[in-house]
């Protein structure tokens, strides 16, 4: 019988995260190494090789690898024959843990978990509490299975009741397009089907806690009806065309992981969960023997693949910055930005829309007019730091307050990550704006490019306060220009399009 100590199971769990805020997992940069190799679109190979770089420099600087640093997910299964050795109980000590990793003094995640979810919305300060899910098995050990999942993909997640008779591979390749680009890919597609439909979207959870292993099973051939669906599912939806960051390509997604449950005879439920390219997973085993600590990679891991805007790229100031000069930008440009921008997101655009709607100012020192907001959360500075990892978010939630930006407060582009949806789109092409993408998976090194940081409004937001950012060449896509062009619809519809003629045949599989 094992005595698990309650010190043991917290330190395990702080180890996990951060361990996991800054390492890929090994078998998912092979992944994106070999999807990189074999891409033939410009723009996804270049995002691809953003994420990769990225990724080696938060495994040097151990940095988280996103700004979203993610809501914390353990899956626990406690053997029956365990002993506790402790003065808190499971879940308190699970969210000790949590705790103390995101405030980690030589690392600190970004808290982004909010209590009363449907009022006040306030931020928790530590990122507790976790999402739990506990079994008892038979055994005398505690197995744990840790995830921290960003909100851009856990937002795209899908749950449908299907008729017994209707085909789930159909149901998945009708449903990716409608995810757009603000999960992140290249990533993977977690699959749940049966059981109930609370049922299905754990076990969607769960899959993806797995290791990519789509080429293992190709070369092997599929032996079961689920392994099957694996490969009919992973071929069928790179056939799509959307490509890393939805620019359009070759590789959508890198593996595809279903778990299956006994369900109603009436039912099919089936939940569809996709994992980011900050894919962040851990998993340790407590048996009484101390607390169980990831062991670090080696550097040698990481492909040797360096990034650079490439001589085409065009520099822009953004403290001179014109609408016409704007207007001459062409979608999937690549642009380095330098000057002074402001940032601001979900929170901050709906108190500007209190602030409108009341008849009052803006704060003191913000001011959008013939300036660009960036759609960003940062990670808090450590050490010698401006600022922490500070990627975008998803755009596309801030399409409800575009025209609002563009008509009431002169804003002339916004920079975030994904499409905009066809509200943003009108809005900035009645406004003649712009809408710029910096690629999502790559938020340490967007803030290398970042110099001076200061909060200049909404302090009490924490992460979503307003702050001003001085950046010097920070990489950005022009993903609409302003005539509403969008690259997001005419990058996957060309390369779908090639697809389907055979223009090109893709090799998925060495």
């Amino acid at each position: 019988m094992n005595v698990i100590r309650q010190d043991d199971l917290i330190d395990s769990v702080c180890d996990a995260l951060q361990f996991m805020s800054y390492f890929h997992p090994k078998d998912y940069i092979d992944a994106v190494h070999e999807a990189w190799q074999r891409e033939e679109s410009a723009a996804a190979k270049d995002a691809m090789a953003q994420i990769l770089v990225n990724s080696r420099l938060c495994a040097e600087g151990r940095r988280p690898l996103c700004q979203d640093t993610g809501i914390v997910t353990v899956f626990v299964k406690v053997g029956m024959n365990v002993q506790w050795d402790s003065k808190l109980d499971l879940n308190d000590m699970i969210n000790e843990g949590v705790r103390r990793a995101y405030n980690h003094p030589d690392n600190k995640l970004r808290a982004s978990i909010l209590a009363d979810p449907a009022g006040e919305r306030k931020n928790t300060g530590d990122n507790t509490p976790a999402v739990i899910h506990t079994t008892l098995v038979a055994g005398d050990t505690v197995e744990f299975e840790i995830a921290a999942k960003g909100g851009g993909s856990e937002n795209k997640s899908k749950l449908a009741m299907l008729n017994p008779s209707d085909s789930i591979v159909d149901w998945v390749v009708n449903t990716v397009p409608t995810m757009g680009a603000g999960w992140c890919p290249p990533g993977m597609l977690g699959i749940g089907i049966g059981g109930t439909a609370e049922k299905a979207a754990v076990l969607a959870k769960q899959s993806l806690m797995a290791p990519v292993d789509i080429q293992i099973l190709n070369d092997r051939g599929p032996r079961t009806r689920i392994e099957e669906l694996r490969l009919e599912i992973f071929e069928r939806v790179n056939a799509l065309g959307i490509g890393a960051q939805g620019l359009g390509g070759l590789t959508t997604v890198v593996d595809v992981k279903i778990l299956d449950y006994p369900t109603h005879a009436a039912s099919k439920p089936v939940a569809m969960i996709p994992n980011c390219a900050a894919t962040r997973h851990a998993h340790f085993v407590l048996d009484g023997n101390g607390p169980a600590l990831q062991t670090a990679p080696s550097l040698d891991d990481w492909p040797a693949i360096t990034w650079d805007a490439g001589a085409g790229a065009r520099r822009v100031n953004l403290d001179t910055v014109t609408a016409a000069e704007a207007a001459t930008w062409t979608p999937g440009e690549t642009l380095l930005l330098s000057g002074k921008m402001l940032t601001g997101r979900d929170a901050a655009h709906k108190k500007i829309q209190t602030l409108l709607e009341n008849g009052e100012p803006l704060p003191e020192g913000v001011d959008f007019n013939g300036k660009f907001i960036y759609y960003v959360g940062p990670v808090d500075p450590v050490r010698d730091e401006v600022v922490g990892p500070a990627g975008p978010t998803t755009a596309t939630r801030m399409d409800k307050f575009t025209e609002m930006m563009l008509a009431e407060y002169g804003l002339l582009g916004m920079i975030g990550k994904a499409e905009r949806g066809d509200s943003g789109i009108d809005a900035i092409r009645k406004h003649k704006a712009v809408y710029l993408m910096a690629v999502g998976g790559a938020a340490y090194l967007v803030s290398k490019a970042i110099r001076k940081a200061r909060v200049v409004a909404f302090a009490e937001l924490g992460m979503e306060a307003i702050h001003e950012f001085v950046v010097e060449d920070m990489p950005v896509t022009v993903a609409v220009d302003s005539t509403g062009e969008s690259v997001h619809k005419t990058g996957p519809a060309l390369w779908k399009g090639k697809l389907e003629r055979g223009d090109i045949k893709p090799v998925y599989f060495a």
